[in-house]
């Protein structure tokens, strides 16, 4: 495996510069001819040409997984060979392990260290599922005198899969591989910022040898392409992640035809350090927790609430560091934090931290767009604090998306308590305590789907991943995931001696 160097990096990655669809096995143009632009948002300078799916291109896609599915021998063929191939996956992803990273930083402008980690964990994925499909199982159950009950484990169908610009290739690896594990086919619908990686996957998944029409790949417009997929008649599941009122949008949609959903939509999670909280750990934690990807990440950890009988001791440590995080070059292994994916999300962020400062906010440190050096056409934004503030503010209620956070001081368990769950959302937690009963307590107390405990991680792969209230329902990344994939059928049979006659006649 080669090192990945800067400018080595991006020359290598930039040799190829189209990308196409990926229907029935075949890499295909668009066909309209039209094409996506993607842009390297550390730098603004264009990455590569895409096809853009058609809604022609999206009934040929639907075409071929149904086929595929009702007629093709992925879910006639046994799980060792499934399992075979989801490795097989793995081992050609861990292969091209440098290509997709640097892939992954060039679309998305995130830092090195994020890429590796979020491709490495893909590649899990795929290992992680080749292994649980050999337990997923139908029962056997008890019912009365002669008769045998079964239930066996069979594919939803056909899935379309729609995936976020923030984690591309780790959460198309989250939707794809549990359900190609189960036997279902699958329309990866890439987000049109962030494609490259998931067309990628879905060659490598044709290399592996999943067979024509089982693993579709079409970029094109959410608001057309995904919105065709979900309204389809003959698409039988959906798996969304993404923004809470789309999210929404799709349930609704998708219910005129009872399709399955799965929704993991946005957080506002918060971040409790109790005063008995491991000072530097709880620091570095909240670090990582709210800066980890420029903050754009779903679950986050937005809202930071810290004792009173440490708050000022902290927040010198918190403030210290965070003024310490290195912007600029993503390839460079000292950088922190990357770029925001694009101009409007870059206009979003500075629009809260700027309602914020109105609202009568206190902007600890950054606050600004920022311009490192040799990135100054990119899209940057400082590591933000923000102190003063209360839960009526705009910043405290609503997702930023941004490596912005909001600090407040707590007096109390039970404060605590109150203030982490007064939020609509509910998809990510920390608690910070070397009290081990008090950090069980409150997190049978948070509500949401994800408590991470003196932990700034959220998700390996075995662990479910998904939101109570508005964040979402249904859980990835685990073994439970594949029933989300499966439909449940239930055989009764009777096999007494005597015929049965219920009526009596």
């Amino acid at each position: 495996m080669t090192t990945i160097r800067d400018n080595d990096v991006e020359k290598e990655a930039m040799k190829r510069d189209f990308y196409h669809l990926i229907i029935n096995g075949e890499k295909v143009k668009s066909s309209t001819g039209e094409t996506i632009k993607t842009y390297n948002p550390a730098t603004g300078e264009l990455v590569a040409e895409v096809a853009k799916a058609s809604k022609e291109d999206a009934e040929k896609a639907v075409a071929a997984a149904r086929d595929a599915f009702d007629n093709g021998k992925w879910k006639k063929s046994t799980i060792g060979r499934r399992a075979q191939v989801l490795n097989k996956i793995a081992a050609i992803m861990r292969a091209r392990f440098n290509e997709l990273v640097e892939l992954e930083i060039l679309d998305t402008g995130k830092s090195l260290q994020a890429a590796q980690g979020q491709v490495s964990q893909a590649i899990e994925d795929f290992e992680f599922y080749a292994g649980a499909i050999v337990g997923h199982r139908g029962t056997v159950n008890n019912v009365p005198g002669q008769f045998h009950n079964y239930t066996e484990k069979e594919p939803v169908g056909v899935c379309a899969q729609i995936i976020p610009w923030n984690y591309p290739l780790m959460m198309a690896a989250w939707k794809v591989a549990p359900a190609i594990a189960v036997g279902c086919s699958v329309i990866v619908k890439p987000a049109s910022l962030t494609p490259l990686t998931a067309i990628i996957l879905g060659e490598i998944c044709l290399e592996a040898g999943v067979p024509a029409g089982v693993v579709n790949v079409l970029p094109g417009s959410g608001s057309e392409i995904g919105n065709f997929l979900v309204e389809h008649p003959q698409v039988d599941k959906v798996a969304f992640t993404g923004s809470t009122p789309i999210g929404k949008d799709i349930m609704g949609k998708a219910s005129q035809t009872l399709k399955r959903v799965t929704l993991e939509l946005g957080g506002k999670s918060p971040n409790i350090v109790f005063e008995d909280a491991d000072m530097e750990a709880a620091v570095d934690g909240s670090l990582f927790g709210i800066f980890y990807n420029s903050g754009q990440s779903c679950e986050a950890r937005s809202r930071l609430y810290v004792h009173e009988d440490i708050y000022d001791d902290f927040m010198i440590k918190f403030v210290e560091k965070t003024k310490k995080l290195q912007l600029g070059n993503p390839f460079d292994k000292g950088t922190h934090v990357g770029a925001i994916i694009d101009q409007g999300q870059l206009d979003t962020i500075d629009g809260y931290v700027q309602s914020a400062r109105k609202e009568g906010a206190e902007i600890l440190v950054g606050g600004n767009v920022a311009k490192p050096e040799g990135y100054e056409n990119g899209f940057w934004y400082e590591p933000t604090i923000i102190a003063n503030v209360n839960h009526d503010m705009t910043v405290v209620k609503e997702e930023i998306f941004g490596p912005v956070v909001v600090v407040m001081k707590f007096k109390d368990e039970k404060e605590a308590i109150r203030l982490a769950n007064d939020t609509e959302f509910g998809l990510g937690s920390a608690i910070w305590s070397k009290d081990g009963a008090r950090a069980t307590r409150v997190a049978n107390q948070i509500q949401a789907g994800i408590v991470m405990v003196n932990c700034p991680f959220s998700a390996f792969p075995g662990t479910p991943f998904g939101g109570y209230k508005q964040s979402g329902f249904g859980r990835e990344l685990c073994i439970e995931t594949l029933d989300l994939y499966s439909e449940t059928k239930s055989i009764l049979s009777y096999y007494g001696s005597r015929p049965l006659n219920p009526f009596g006649l």
